[in-house]
């Protein structure tokens, strides 16, 4: 499955030093060339976190896992201009790349998951993303519940502290 994120979901893993989990779970993770210029924009107002991003990014890095997606149809260019301007344009690219290729889109933004699940996209965050790899055998439930508090102590609100709520028993 081809998975598309915008901003928050990334922002969230690198400001705590864990942008790599991203790609254990998912391999390649497209962005949109809206959510790049974000990161770009981010990097320029001082976001240090934003700058281990730069060297993961394919096509700049031939090997870079995260990959550069654009709008590429008129349906796409359709789908992108009727969403609310209220949206930024990385989150409204990323929902009409989403929809129109049938791709996961991950989000923590809540408009935009909101409008993802209207639309009947497929959807993740960044606890969908913790709880993925805790179902792969990636990583242990203390583990994420570590990365997690330290994505709240940066100011990341989530309903929970504890995923092991979250967790399917066997």
């Amino acid at each position: 499955m081809t998975v598309i994120s915008n901003t928050t979901v990334i922002s969230n893993f690198a400001a705590i030093g864990q942008i790599d989990l991203l790609h254990r779970v998912y391999g390649q993770i497209a962005l949109a060339m809206e959510v790049y210029e974000e990161i770009q924009a981010g990097m320029e107002e001082g976001y240090k976190f934003y700058s281990d991003i730069k060297g993961l990014i394919h096509p700049k890095n031939s090997e870079g896992w995260l990959r550069l997606a654009w709008l590429e149809s008129g349906r796409e260019v359709e789908l992108f201009t009727a969403l609310p301007s209220r949206l930024h344009p990385g989150e409204r690219a990323s929902l009409a790349i989403a929809q129109n290729r049938d791709w996961l889109f991950l989000t923590d933004d809540r408009a935009a998951r909101n409008l993802a699940q209207a639309r009947g996209i497929q959807l993740s965050g960044s606890l969908g993303c913790l709880i993925a790899g805790i179902d792969l055998g990636l990583w242990n439930v203390s583990e994420a519940n570590h990365w997690l508090s330290e994505m709240v102590t940066l100011g990341f609100y989530t309903p929970t502290s504890d995923l092991t709520d979250y967790l399917v028993a066997e």
